[in-house]
Protein backbone atom coordinates (compact mmCIF):
# COMPACT_ATOMS: atom_id res chain seq x y z
CA UNK A 1 0.00 0.00 0.00
CA UNK A 2 1.45 3.38 -1.07
CA UNK A 3 1.58 6.18 2.11
CA UNK A 4 3.14 9.49 1.95
CA UNK A 5 6.38 7.63 3.43
CA UNK A 6 6.77 5.17 0.35
CA UNK A 7 5.27 1.63 0.27
CA UNK A 8 4.26 -0.79 3.18
CA UNK A 9 3.06 -3.69 4.02
CA UNK A 10 -0.13 -2.87 4.78
CA UNK A 11 -4.15 -2.86 4.50
CA UNK A 12 -6.83 -0.63 4.53
CA UNK A 13 -10.24 -2.11 6.36
CA UNK A 14 -13.68 -1.15 5.85
CA UNK A 15 -16.70 -1.59 7.49
CA UNK A 16 -20.28 -0.70 7.48
CA UNK A 17 -22.02 -0.44 10.51
CA UNK A 18 -25.73 -0.20 11.86
CA UNK A 19 -26.74 2.90 13.85
CA UNK A 20 -28.90 1.34 16.60
CA UNK A 21 -26.73 -2.02 17.56
CA UNK A 22 -23.44 -1.15 16.05
CA UNK A 23 -23.46 -4.15 13.96
CA UNK A 24 -21.25 -4.31 11.07
CA UNK A 25 -23.79 -5.15 7.97
CA UNK A 26 -20.51 -4.83 5.48
CA UNK A 27 -16.87 -5.23 5.25
CA UNK A 28 -13.86 -5.28 2.85
CA UNK A 29 -10.47 -5.04 2.65
CA UNK A 30 -7.75 -3.27 0.05
CA UNK A 31 -4.57 -2.79 -0.15
CA UNK A 32 -5.38 0.96 -1.37
CA UNK A 33 -4.51 3.62 0.53
CA UNK A 34 -7.26 6.19 0.11
CA UNK A 35 -11.18 5.34 0.90
CA UNK A 36 -12.86 7.03 -1.98
CA UNK A 37 -13.37 3.76 -4.57
CA UNK A 38 -14.78 1.84 -1.44
CA UNK A 39 -17.87 3.48 -0.94
CA UNK A 40 -20.21 1.96 -3.06
CA UNK A 41 -19.12 -1.37 -3.14
CA UNK A 42 -20.19 -1.50 0.53
CA UNK A 43 -23.40 -0.43 -0.29
CA UNK A 44 -23.69 -2.72 -2.79
CA UNK A 45 -22.84 -5.63 -0.34
CA UNK A 46 -25.06 -4.19 2.16
CA UNK A 47 -27.86 -4.84 -0.01
CA UNK A 48 -26.38 -8.02 -1.09
CA UNK A 49 -25.71 -9.11 3.22
CA UNK A 50 -29.66 -7.94 3.65
CA UNK A 51 -31.62 -7.29 0.86
CA UNK A 52 -32.23 -3.71 1.03
CA UNK A 53 -30.47 -0.62 0.83
CA UNK A 54 -29.72 1.75 3.64
CA UNK A 55 -32.23 4.75 3.69
CA UNK A 56 -28.92 6.70 4.88
CA UNK A 57 -25.63 6.93 5.09
CA UNK A 58 -22.73 8.80 6.35
CA UNK A 59 -19.27 9.02 5.71
CA UNK A 60 -16.12 10.84 6.71
CA UNK A 61 -13.74 13.17 4.00
CA UNK A 62 -12.30 10.19 2.84
CA UNK A 63 -15.02 8.73 0.62
CA UNK A 64 -15.81 12.30 -1.04
CA UNK A 65 -16.04 12.39 -4.35
CA UNK A 66 -18.21 13.29 -7.12
CA UNK A 67 -18.74 9.37 -8.12
CA UNK A 68 -19.55 8.51 -4.99
CA UNK A 69 -22.20 11.10 -4.23
CA UNK A 70 -24.09 10.33 -7.37
CA UNK A 71 -24.05 7.04 -7.16
CA UNK A 72 -25.71 7.92 -3.32
CA UNK A 73 -28.33 9.51 -5.60
CA UNK A 74 -28.76 7.06 -8.04
CA UNK A 75 -29.72 4.56 -5.07
CA UNK A 76 -32.28 6.91 -3.55
CA UNK A 77 -29.81 7.24 -0.39
CA UNK A 78 -29.99 9.93 1.98
CA UNK A 79 -26.09 10.61 2.06
CA UNK A 80 -23.96 12.67 4.85
CA UNK A 81 -20.45 12.60 3.41
CA UNK A 82 -18.33 15.06 5.00
CA UNK A 83 -16.61 17.34 1.98
CA UNK A 84 -13.58 18.33 4.08
CA UNK A 85 -12.19 17.81 7.59
CA UNK A 86 -14.22 19.28 10.46
CA UNK A 87 -12.38 20.99 13.38
CA UNK A 88 -12.79 19.74 16.65
CA UNK A 89 -15.62 21.91 18.67
CA UNK A 90 -17.51 22.89 15.09
CA UNK A 91 -20.80 21.88 13.87
CA UNK A 92 -19.64 20.67 10.52
CA UNK A 93 -16.78 19.71 8.39
CA UNK A 94 -15.28 22.48 6.23
CA UNK A 95 -16.28 22.05 2.06
CA UNK A 96 -12.93 20.98 1.57
CA UNK A 97 -12.13 21.45 -2.05
CA UNK A 98 -15.55 21.50 -2.84
CA UNK A 99 -16.49 23.75 -6.12
CA UNK A 100 -19.46 25.98 -6.00
CA UNK A 101 -22.39 24.10 -7.64
CA UNK A 102 -20.97 20.56 -7.81
CA UNK A 103 -22.24 17.72 -5.78
CA UNK A 104 -19.57 18.38 -3.13
CA UNK A 105 -20.66 22.07 -1.88
CA UNK A 106 -24.16 20.80 -2.08
CA UNK A 107 -23.29 18.01 0.19
CA UNK A 108 -21.14 20.42 2.38
CA UNK A 109 -23.98 22.98 2.93
CA UNK A 110 -26.33 19.98 3.46
CA UNK A 111 -24.17 18.98 6.55
CA UNK A 112 -23.62 22.68 7.67
CA UNK A 113 -27.44 24.03 7.40
CA UNK A 114 -28.40 20.89 9.98
CA UNK A 115 -25.38 21.85 12.58
CA UNK A 116 -25.54 19.64 15.08
CA UNK A 117 -28.70 18.13 14.48
CA UNK A 118 -27.01 16.56 11.34
CA UNK A 119 -27.09 12.88 11.07
CA UNK A 120 -23.52 13.05 9.97
CA UNK A 121 -22.78 13.38 13.56
CA UNK A 122 -23.72 9.77 14.30
CA UNK A 123 -21.06 8.52 12.33
CA UNK A 124 -18.80 9.39 15.56
CA UNK A 125 -20.47 7.42 17.98
CA UNK A 126 -21.50 4.51 15.08
CA UNK A 127 -18.41 3.91 12.76
CA UNK A 128 -15.50 5.11 15.20
CA UNK A 129 -16.72 3.01 18.41
CA UNK A 130 -16.89 -0.38 16.42
CA UNK A 131 -13.06 0.11 15.19
CA UNK A 132 -12.32 0.77 18.95
CA UNK A 133 -13.82 -1.99 20.06
CA UNK A 134 -12.27 -4.32 17.38
CA UNK A 135 -9.04 -2.54 18.43
CA UNK A 136 -8.81 -2.27 22.21
CA UNK A 137 -11.36 -4.62 23.71
CA UNK A 138 -10.65 -7.71 21.47
CA UNK A 139 -6.80 -6.91 20.90
CA UNK A 140 -7.24 -6.66 17.47
CA UNK A 141 -4.18 -4.91 16.08
CA UNK A 142 -2.44 -6.88 13.25
CA UNK A 143 -3.33 -9.36 10.93
CA UNK A 144 -1.51 -12.72 11.41
CA UNK A 145 -1.71 -13.63 7.70
CA UNK A 146 -0.07 -12.65 4.44
CA UNK A 147 -1.61 -11.77 1.27
CA UNK A 148 -4.50 -9.84 0.42
CA UNK A 149 -7.15 -12.34 -0.04
CA UNK A 150 -6.05 -14.36 3.41
CA UNK A 151 -6.07 -10.87 5.24
CA UNK A 152 -9.33 -10.25 3.65
CA UNK A 153 -10.97 -13.69 5.27
CA UNK A 154 -9.69 -12.77 8.64
CA UNK A 155 -10.88 -9.48 8.37
CA UNK A 156 -14.67 -10.57 7.77
CA UNK A 157 -13.53 -12.97 10.83
CA UNK A 158 -12.77 -10.40 13.16
CA UNK A 159 -16.13 -8.44 12.28
CA UNK A 160 -17.97 -11.48 12.32
CA UNK A 161 -16.49 -12.24 15.88
CA UNK A 162 -17.45 -8.54 16.52
CA UNK A 163 -21.38 -9.35 15.11
CA UNK A 164 -21.59 -12.80 17.04
CA UNK A 165 -19.98 -10.94 20.69
CA UNK A 166 -22.99 -7.85 19.92
CA UNK A 167 -25.45 -10.11 19.80
CA UNK A 168 -24.83 -12.30 22.44
CA UNK A 169 -24.95 -8.93 24.52
CA UNK A 170 -28.12 -8.24 23.09
CA UNK A 171 -29.77 -11.87 23.80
Amino acid sequence: MKTKDGFIQGYNAQAAVDAEHQIIVSCDLTNQGTDSAQLLPLIDQIKANTEVLPKQVSADAGYASDANLKGLEEREIDGFVAAGRQKHGTAAPAAGKAKEGSRLAAMAQKIAGQGYDSPYRLRKQTVEPVFGQIKQARGFRQFLLRGLDKVKQEWVLVCTAHNLLKLTAFG
